[in-house]
Parts: C-alpha cells; sequence; structure tokens
C-alpha cells in the first residue's frame, strides 16, 4: 500500500480545503475505497475523513427529503419516513449488502463505488482502459458473464456495482455537491457517465469536488415501488440484472411510473423508453413485456452474456406485475 496521511474534516468547507491537494481522496466509510488501496489500484497520498458531514435525514419544504452525505446505509434504511415513502430504496439497500457493510458504508461513498470487474482488479494481469487508461479492456474478449449489455463502448463493458444508486435513478434523485466554485446539484441520472473513450472518468464531478447530499424529491408514485434483483446466490452477490419500478395504475391502465435498471449499463440505467411506451397502455403482462422488449432494442451482448436480455425482460415484467398486482 502507497504511504498516505490522514486528517478528518470536521465540516464540508475544511474537507474542500484539505481535499485540495493533489490525489487526495475522501473518506467516507471505506468500504470500496480501502479495498482498492490494498489492491492498489487506489493509491491516493493523503486521506480526508468526511464521515463528520451531516447525517441528518430530514423533510424538505417541497415534502421530499435530504440524506446527508455522511448517513450510514443502515439509517436511510430504517428512517421511518424512507420506509413509508420510498421502499424501493429500502429494498435496494437491503438487497445490496450485509448488515456489517450496511453499518459502515456512506450515502455518498455508495455513489462512488467503483466497478467490481475482475480485470479491473487485476492489475498485474489485465489490462484495463477504467484502471490504466489506453491500454485495452481484456474484458470484451474474455470472460464476461457479468458484463454490460447496455451503454458499453470498444473501451470498457464494465457495470456498475450500485443498487441503492438504482433505486436513486427511478426516484429522480438529486445529488448536492459543493467545490472550487460553489455549491451546485446535479440529477443522479447525470451523474455517472457512460463509458466512451474515457472509461476512467466515471462522474460528473469536478476534481476535488465535494458530495454533501442526496436529495429524493416528493413522490407520490414512489410509494407503490419495488425492487427485484437477480444474482448468482442469495448471500449478497452483485445483480446480474436488478429493477427499480413503481407503478400507479388507474381503470387498469398505467397512469404513471419509473423504471431504472442495474447489472446492465456502466451507470444505472434508466428506463425511458419503457416508461414512454407504458404510460397510458393497459396494465398487463403483455404490455410490460413489450415494454421491456422496446427498452432493450439496443443490447449489444458478449460472448458470454446474452443471457442477460431475456433476464431482464422477464424481471422488468415481474416487478411490474408485482406492483400492478397490488393495484388491482
Amino acid at each position: 500500500m502507497t504511504p498516505f496521511t490522514y486528517a478528518r474534516a470536521h465540516d464540508a468547507a475544511e474537507a474542500l480545503r484539505l481535499g485540495a491537494v493533489g490525489d487526495a481522496k475522501y473518506l467516507g466509510g471505506g468500504t470500496n475505497l480501502i479495498d482498492l488501496m490494498r489492491e492498489t489500484i487506489e493509491r491516493p497520498h493523503a486521506l480526508v475523513d468526511v464521515t463528520a458531514l451531516p447525517t441528518n435525514i430530514e423533510e424538505t419544504a417541497g415534502g421530499g427529503l435530504m440524506i446527508g452525505a455522511a448517513a450510514r446505509n443502515t439509517a436511510i434504511a430504517e428512517h421511518r419516513l424512507v420506509r413509508e415513502r420510498y421502499p424501493m430504496l429500502v429494498r435496494a439497500i437491503l438487497a445490496g449488502a450485509s448488515g456489517q457493510i450496511r453499518n459502515m458504508a456512506t450515502a455518498a461513498g455508495n455513489l462512488l463505488q467503483r466497478t467490481r470487474c475482475a480485470y479491473f482488479y487485476d492489475e498485474d494481469g489485465a489490462r484495463c482502459n477504467k484502471r490504466a487508461p489506453g491500454t485495452g479492456c481484456d474484458a470484451i474478449e474474455g470472460f464476461n458473464r457479468i458484463h454490460a449489455i447496455l451503454g458499453a463502448s470498444p473501451a470498457c463493458v464494465a457495470t456498475h456495482p450500485s443498487d441503492m444508486c438504482v433505486a436513486l435513478a427511478a426516484l429522480d434523485a438529486i445529488v448536492h455537491v459543493e467545490g472550487d466554485d460553489g455549491a451546485r446539484t446535479i440529477p443522479l441520472v447525470d451523474f455517472h457517465r457512460l463509458p466512451g473513450d474515457t472509461p476512467n472518468i466515471e462522474t460528473a464531478l469536478a476534481p476535488h469536488e465535494l458530495i454533501t447530499a442526496i436529495e429524493l424529491p416528493r413522490s407520490d408514485l414512489a410509494a407503490r415501488s419495488t425492487y427485484r434483483k437477480v444474482r448468482d446466490r442469495a448471500s449478497y452477490a452483485f445483480a446480474l440484472v436488478s429493477v427499480a419500478a413503481a407503478l400507479r395504475v388507474e381503470g387498469g391502465r398505467v397512469a404513471d411510473v419509473r423504471l431504472a435498471l442495474g447489472g446492465v449499463a456502466h451507470k444505472p440505467w434508466r428506463a425511458a423508453t419503457a416508461e414512454a411506451m407504458l404510460r397510458g397502455g393497459p396494465a398487463e403482462a403483455t404490455a410490460f413485456l413489450a415494454a421491456a422488449e422496446a427498452e432493450l432494442a439496443d443490447t449489444r451482448p458478449l460472448k458470454d452474456n446474452g443471457f442477460k436480455i431475456e433476464l431482464a425482460r422477464r424481471t422488468i415484467a415481474a416487478a411490474l406485475g408485482e406492483l400492478a398486482g397490488a393495484d388491482a
């Protein structure tokens, strides 16, 4: 492990000052960053502990919720208003990790997780443009069962690992950040980037910019929502395919819907095509399957992961069918 300095910031202003030096990294729960440092994938010379940032989960004037950047995943999942208003988020967090990890992991840290692609972690034996830009991507011709079927590029076919972020994408969450140019907000759907030619640039954050909060807008729709995750084993594996879904049915037709997919792309995938196709249409299985097929029309499977297309189609339909049945 590369030697590093450690400093604890007491507020956002101090964190920005301490983090403005070289390759400093902000440290929350450390559930991903410390692993990457052990593997020498990340080699920061300075860590800035930001666990003193706000942990509050508070109602906003508009009826949404503001989640402090340092709020632990366990606290989010257990919060009464989150459970009542955003059940898909609770289910996503509980599906994402063990209790020990949820007790450590922070809201902001969850957004900044890096891929679990084996080639990304194999520093000594594999080419990876995300880890070492310009070296190539061994996953494309290698074992790529867990890799992306949507939004990939010749430079990278990795998937984003977060469950929580899939729910946040469906909920139209807003990321609050601060940096040298002051405070700004980034829609969660724009926070993570598709790989393009620069898969090493994973988010819309500017250098040294700091996440301070995640805002959940008010949503009457979100109270009727779910999160469905398909994985190789029940014990905290990463998603092969996951679906965050919210649905409102009126008179047998889809009045409104939100959909996002995990395990299929370099970022949480908002299923806008499927949403548009479903609105106003019949709330029935054939319509759910047709909308899923439309969303997946542009998939580009690799040699080992073509099964994800049918798996995603069926998982989307099953999640929507669950909600439609509850509305019946």
